[in-house]
């Protein structure tokens, strides 16, 4: 277990957008954030997001899911040997399945075959302990995000918005001393964002994404699938709470509709699923810092500030990094479990309790 001291922590996000890993490097104690460090991208190739989209859905002893995990785990490793004078790392892995309420969460890819191959301990499992107490076990950057807005100077509430393959928001409190002290924090997935707009373009055009949204801005909605979409029970559930990368019924509720209306349609549920989730916080955020892939679809953005009365702006207002800061949480959350700091507490995950998650293996 680390004592209370900076360490140079490797994070690493394969995300449900399917893009690729994500790796940054942080300086930080598991509490204050000292300084930022290199990040690197690895693209996935279509071949290989081809092998990770067949095991979607499937658990660790299903087929197809060994691959997978072997793709991943090469992939981390080649993104590793990147960097120098990493003393640790936090290692995500790819999500394949998440039940909270059901079978659990499955992340494929081993933290200790990475270790083996670095040289160095790795952090990885972060969410089976939550969910084993009780837990969504997602999401789990708002630690971070607590972290964030002190490092930014934040008096007043703000809200991180990561646009993902699903969104999900943090609302922080940088008043507070911790971010587990009670209003500190309160997080959840909004809906789906990025993964059913990307799914489309796929199986429609060939097309990996609509870039900036040019398509979806072009596009009518139909008000029709948007009204039973926000009828779905999924938003009349009180936070903190979770979704898997699919919602049941989305992509057909649009089948009978042209391209550019489809993503239309999918881009306006996905603002409005941001902005049903306002209406959770305890008080109104002075701004919107919003992170992830999404943050690049001029059209999203737009939507969703539409129906917003604060500020929706990226993180890079604020001189953040929005597509390395999911890295950098699992890089800050390693050194927290290292030190036997809680991760994840009531208002971020529903666990009963602040609880630490993940497990470490050395070389």
């Amino acid at each position: 277990m680390l004592e209370s001291q900076l360490v140079t922590v490797l994070g690493m996000m394969s995300g449900t957008s399917l893009d690729g890993v994500d790796a940054a490097v942080l300086r930080t104690d598991g509490e204050r954030i000292a300084a930022f460090g290199p990040s690197a991208y690895r693209p996935y190739s279509d071949a290989e997001r081809a092998v990770l989209r067949a095991a979607l859905g499937r658990w660790p002893d299903d087929d197809g899911v060994e691959d997978a995990a072997e793709l991943v785990e090469t992939a981390h490793a080649e993104v590793m040997a990147r960097f120098e004078g990493v003393e640790l790392a936090g290692f995500h892995g790819q999500t394949l399945a998440h039940d909270p309420r059901g079978r659990g969460t499955h992340q494929a890819g081993s933290g200790a075959v990475l270790a083996l191959v670095a040289g160095y301990p790795v952090v990885w499992d972060f969410r089976s302990s939550d969910i084993q107490l009780g837990g969504q076990g997602a999401p789990l950057a708002p630690f971070y995000h607590f972290a964030l807005a002190r490092h930014i100077g934040a008096t007043a509430p703000v809200a991180f918005l990561n646009l993902g393959g699903v969104g999900n928001v943090t609302w922080v409190d940088p008043s507070k001393e911790k971010p587990e002290d009670d209003g500190a924090l309160l997080a959840f997935d909004t809906g789906p964002a990025n993964a059913p707009l990307d799914d489309l373009c796929l199986s429609r055009l060939g097309i990996a994404r609509d870039d900036g949204g040019a398509l979806a801005a072009s596009g009518q909605v139909d008000a029709a699938v948007l009204r039973d979409f926000l009828e779905d029970g999924y938003f009349y559930r009180m936070p903190p709470k979770s979704l898997d990368r699919a919602f049941p019924g989305l992509l057909a509720s649009v089948a009978h509709l042209s391209d550019a209306d489809a993503l239309a349609t999918l881009s306006e549920c996905a603002a409005a699923a941001v902005a049903e989730g306002f209406a959770h916080f305890p008080a109104e955020p002075a701004q919107l810092l919003v992170c992830g892939g999404g943050r690049h679809n001029a059209d999203l953005m737009r939507r969703i500030a539409q129906r917003l009365a604060c500020p929706v702006v990226p993180v890079e207002s604020v001189g953040l990094d929005g597509d390395m800061l999911e890295a950098q949480a699992f890089a800050y959350l390693a050194v927290r479990v290292a030190r036997g700091l809680p991760t994840s507490c009531p208002g971020t995950t529903g666990v009963g309790a602040a609880v630490g998650g993940g497990q470490v293996s050395t070389p």
